[in-house]
């Protein structure tokens, strides 16, 4: 089955579900029955079974699944089986951030690159990354051949970065920017609201009863 025709819910359940066994591994547990995964994430078995149904049969009824083989199963099926080389575009207080969290590349992506226009920033060195000018991007990019990006720049800056990143070959983006993105065909994107986030949490907490 093609990743397009993969509901979104589902691939991102994939993830929950991989951040879970994971630590159920360094836990030294071995095998793990839907019902107990599925309790751990606030989700009922039959679905855990229903989404992994998406991709083959990877555990036997009244055994459940064997937690090692099924990481490196849904790894795959993620494609964090190998290393995605990414870029950061935008060095503000996000970007530099995200720079500096060192747990990307355990779970498949290593930060190779980050873009700035602002000459205070340009040249500056945030952990082992250098700074360079946005002029530099595609070809590096081309280079490098990176797929994926991150967005951080100020809104009214996000739409011709988009631009520039799918022209010099990236296909999938992570998009800080607090703007809707217009895109041709073939580059995927994922929006990443704080702010809705906030106000999603707010509507949940304001919502229920004392």
């Amino acid at each position: 089955m093609k990743n397009q025709s993969i509901p979104s819910p589902v691939a991102w359940r994939l993830s929950l579900y991989l951040r879970q066994l994971e630590s159920l591994d360094e836990q030294g547990v071995e095998k793990i029955s839907s019902r107990n995964l599925a309790e751990s994430l606030q989700v009922t078995d039959a679905q855990v079974r229903k989404d992994l149904a998406y991709f083959g049969q990877f555990g036997r009824p009244g055994v459940g699944y064997r937690v090692a083989p099924l990481i490196e199963q849904i790894r795959h099926i993620l494609g964090t089986d190998r290393i995605w080389k990414v870029v950061v575009v935008g060095a503000g207080d996000l970007g530099r951030a995200l720079l500096r969290y060192r747990g990307f590349r355990q779970k498949g992506f290593e930060l190779v690159a980050a873009f700035d226009v602002s000459d205070a920033t340009v040249g500056s060195r945030i952990g082992r990354i250098v700074v360079r000018h946005v002029r530099e991007l595609p070809g590096l990019i081309r280079r490098h051949e990176v797929k994926l990006a991150v967005v951080a720049v100020p809104p009214d800056a996000a739409q011709d970065v988009t631009d520039q990143l799918q022209r010099a070959g990236v296909k999938g983006i992570l998009n800080f920017a607090p703007t809707t993105l217009q895109t041709d065909n073939g580059l995927v994107i994922r929006q990443v609201d704080l702010a809705a986030h906030l106000q999603q949490l707010s509507f949940r907490v304001g919502t229920t009863p004392e």
